[in-house]
């Protein structure tokens, strides 16, 4: 890993790579309705999560790499309990977010606490000028999320994804780096 491995924690969470073992975690949050309701995957049958986890492991090999997905761990219980991705987009220094957290520890600031350090990660290790997150604009919880660590809402993509239920809308937000100091 291209990241100091000093510079992937905080207080309550650990961000790291994932490893084969994972898989059974990632399938206890992954196969669950409620946490990809505004995704275009999933409920992950045990297959699916096993494909997922596959990629994830190629991606940290390639080089160069461009996907960061890693395990945000609870260091008191030293479990899995979801994921935070970074995806470099182009060579304009931007790059997008992403998370995803196991229902039981939904309301508990996991995904803002994840998400603000991969932020800080991206910023200072990759140099990035600016990230980008997406949602579907019905889910709120995860607007705040975006809003909490700074992100500005720039509009809405009408109809830009296709999920279970037909067409979607995404919210899009972003953040630039000079406005990390500001936080």
């Amino acid at each position: 890993m291209d990241i100091p491995e000093q510079s992937l924690g905080t207080e309550r969470l650990k961000l790291r790579e994932m490893v084969q073992s994972d898989w059974k975690d990632i399938h206890a949050y992954a196969s669950r309705e409620e946490v990809c309701q505004y995704q275009p995957w999933g409920p992950n049958t045990i297959e699916d999560t096993q494909t997922f986890l596959k990629e994830v492991l190629n991606d940290a090999n390639n080089c160069p790499r461009t996907r960061y997905t890693l395990a945000i761990e609870c260091k008191e219980e030293k479990r899995l309990i979801g994921a935070i991705e970074l995806t470099m987009m182009n060579q304009h220094r931007s790059g997008e977010i992403g998370y995803i957290v196991h229902p039981d520890y939904w309301g508990k600031g996991i995904a803002t606490e994840a998400a603000k350090q991969m932020m800080i990660v991206a910023f200072q290790y990759f140099k990035l000028h600016r990230i980008q997150a997406t949602c579907d604009p019905n889910n709120h919880a995860s607007e705040q999320v975006l809003k909490k660590i700074g992100m500005k809402k720039e509009g809405i993509m009408r109809e830009n994804m296709l999920i279970k239920n037909g067409w979607r809308d995404s919210a899009i937000y972003s953040i630039l780096e000079d406005e990390v100091g500001k936080l």
